[in-house]
């Protein structure tokens, strides 16, 4: 008996899809944005960079399902601000990371979260914002406060981090954006069945009017 249930539960883990989802990161120059992926993917914290624009990818296991993280690192806001159609076309999630010793970096999260939202619904695509660098909290330029308000304006999560100190907070952002895009993809999936229904019963009535 004992065996025959974890046949099957292995079987039910066997069958359940390795889910995929691609996650762009945005931000200002410097602001760390390199530090968190690497971080993420390797659990090891470096501190210089070039400037070449990458897409990693890393498989974990979360709850029993395989996730495939497709990483965007953006490197376009080393020049602008502005955010490519293709970048918001791709990105299932988005990660905006600012320097929170640095306020210029936060403006310009401001006018990506703009960019973003002209395009892209906040029931479409789940966005963190990401205040990196708490280590140097004795330098701050931008309250936490401010941060959370802004998370909180546009529909968004928002953590403080030390890509530099620690793993467990960097883990925490991803696999909560994980979270958000599965819920995204549920209520979108949900609606369209519910759209469907409508539909064939409008079809059902249109018939029978017409007879």
């Amino acid at each position: 008996m004992v065996v025959q249930e974890k046949s099957r539960m292995e079987a039910m883990e066997g069958n359940q899809q390795r889910v995929e989802v691609n996650i762009l990161l945005l931000g200002a120059h410097n602001v760390g944005k390199s530090a968190l992926t690497v971080r993420f993917l390797t659990r090891r914290f470096i501190s210089e960079y070039g400037d070449i624009e990458s897409v990693y990818s890393r498989v974990d296991r979360i709850d029993g399902q395989e996730i495939c993280f497709n990483i965007w690192d953006s490197q376009y806001a080393q020049k602008s601000s502005s955010v490519s159609d293709k970048q918001l076309q791709w990105a299932d999630g988005m990660i905006l990371v600012y320097n929170m010793c640095d306020r210029s970096s936060f403006d310009i999260v401001q006018q990506q979260l703009q960019q973003i939202r002209r395009s892209r619904k906040p029931s479409s695509v789940p966005i963190i914002i990401v205040a990196n660098k708490r280590d140097l909290q004795r330098h701050r330029s931008v309250s936490g406060e401010e941060g959370r308000l802004l998370a909180l304006s546009q529909q968004c999560g928002f953590f403080e981090v030390s890509a530099a100190e620690t793993y467990h907070g960097v883990l925490l952002v991803f696999h909560r954006l994980v979270d958000l895009v599965k819920e995204t993809r549920a209520i979108r999936k949900s609606m369209a069945g519910v759209r469907g229904i409508v539909r064939s019963v409008s079809a059902v009535f249109a018939k029978k009017r017409a007879e």
